[in-house]
């Protein structure tokens, strides 16, 4: 679909009037996103999360292991009966295991996209206005925008970065 959509693009901008110049910028919004002082703030609270989730999952992985041992120890001594209750709740504490580790990277996600909102609001907000002070410039997301080579005066994220910093687009994004 974003292919689709670059393809059209530019195909409108060939059937262009020689006259019309249409100016084009882009910007990578990960990094943009990895050295704003907010995005530093949620890149460690999502970080702390994360870890705090892992020691979670860290202790049943674990627990997991020992009734795995246990059950490979015992299982020649076991009557076939208790062997297979055995190995039923060992597959059943597995099948757990891994809907806990689905749950936990959908809270992960989930925390990811709050913490970033307002965050790519406010870029948006100043995006827009470095576009219009550039002369309507259209901007691209690097990554996104697939776009493989550019040169670096149309980079655009250093200053998405610092007017970001700076407190731009506070008063937009918060209406």
């Amino acid at each position: 679909m974003k292919i689709l959509s670059f393809m059209l693009l530019t195909g409108l901008l060939s059937m262009g009037t020689a006259q019309a110049q249409l100016k084009f910028g882009y910007v990578d919004m990960q990094r943009a996103l990895l050295e704003t002082a907010d995005g530093k703030a949620a890149r460690a609270q999502l970080e702390k999360m994360k870890e705090e989730r892992q020691k979670q999952l860290n202790t049943a992985q674990e627990d997991l292991r020992k009734m795995q041992k246990d059950l490979e120890a015992k299982k020649a001594i076991w009557k076939a009966d208790v062997l297979q209750a055995k190995q039923r709740e060992f597959a059943t504490k597995l099948q757990e295991l891994q809907g806990t580790y689905a749950t936990l990277q959908k809270e992960l996600a989930a925390e990811e996209a709050k913490l970033t909102k307002d965050i790519l609001e406010r870029m948006g907000q100043i995006l827009e206005t470095l576009g219009k002070e550039s002369g309507d410039i259209v901007i691209l997301e690097k990554t996104e925008s697939r776009i493989l080579w550019a040169p670096g005066k149309f980079d655009m994220t250093n200053e998405l970065i610092r007017r970001y910093n700076a407190g731009d687009g506070k008063k937009k994004a918060k209406k």
